[in-house]
């Protein structure tokens, strides 16, 4: 029997995934912040460059433990190379989608909505169909099928750690996973607002800052990836303090928007 209350997060992990994102789109409608086309282009944007491009790196780059680099076993060089793929990918990524494709879009609910279309992907790809793999894993290892039809078409060890991962991660983990979206959006949109400020003014240099910037939010959880660090709790308090400082840097920024043309 699966414990309701693992159940129970993996529902909240995807109620939060899903909910927030539309709910911060219905909001930015109704206070005229919402511009349809950087939304759409945050969302291609993401997919091609974090999603195809980076992923597509990382097969080639990191060992398939998901913890080391395939050529080394340095710590240091692993989460050097994570947290930068991730910055380059994404900030060159808006770059190209401001400078380029977004050429008549340059307001502040410009950068709004395309760091909501970024985040909001990011939510549902990962926080969302996460959440739903686990509920269909977790209905297959109830009614023992999963033992039946699909534990004997994987290796053994990957089967014993599926089911053990569905059976034993707790209720808060789920939670924290529904939250840690909701804390990228807040980063999503603040970098968004970053990287279309440097195409504002034709200064390259605030992508670099953006770079750097999502590197360092991301050093944190790359070193619970590498076992560094164990303590989730200590990570994720390391996001959402970046979160915060995202989310008032947004709103500061605004002024800035306001006051300036371009370059």
């Amino acid at each position: 029997m699966i414990n309701t209350a693992i159940i129970a997060g993996m529902v909240t992990q995807l109620v939060i995934s899903l909910f927030v994102p539309i709910g911060l789109l219905l909001y930015f409608r109704k206070k005229k912040w919402l511009s349809w086309k950087p939304f759409g282009i945050g969302v291609l944007i993401f997919v091609l460059f974090s999603q195809v491009l980076e992923k597509a790196l990382h097969v080639v780059m990191i060992d398939p433990s998901g913890t080391s680099l395939k050529w080394t076993d340095s710590v240091a060089l692993f989460v050097l190379y994570a947290t930068l793929a991730a910055g380059i990918f994404e900030e060159v990524g808006r770059y190209i989608g401001f400078r380029w494709m977004l050429k008549k879009h340059r307001d502040y609910k410009d950068g709004l909505s395309f760091g909501l279309g970024h985040g909001g992907i990011e939510a549902i790809l990962i926080g969302v169909l996460g959440a739903v793999n686990a509920i269909v894993l977790a209905s297959l290892i109830q009614s023992g099928a999963f033992d039946k039809m699909i534990a004997p078409t994987l290796p053994k060890e990957q089967a014993a750690f599926l089911k053990d991962m569905v059976l034993h991660t707790p209720f808060s983990m789920y939670v924290l996973g529904g939250l840690e979206r909701v804390f990228a959006i807040a980063f999503h949109i603040a970098m968004s607002l970053v990287v279309l400020l440097g195409v504002r003014e034709r200064k390259f240099r605030y992508v670099i800052y953006a770079i750097l910037l999502h590197a360092l939010v991301d050093t944190a959880p790359a070193l619970y990836q590498a076992g560094v660090v164990a303590n989730v709790w200590l990570i994720e308090a390391v996001v959402f303090l970046f979160a915060v400082t995202a989310f008032l840097f947004t709103r500061e920024i605004r002024k800035k928007f306001e006051s300036g043309g371009e370059g």
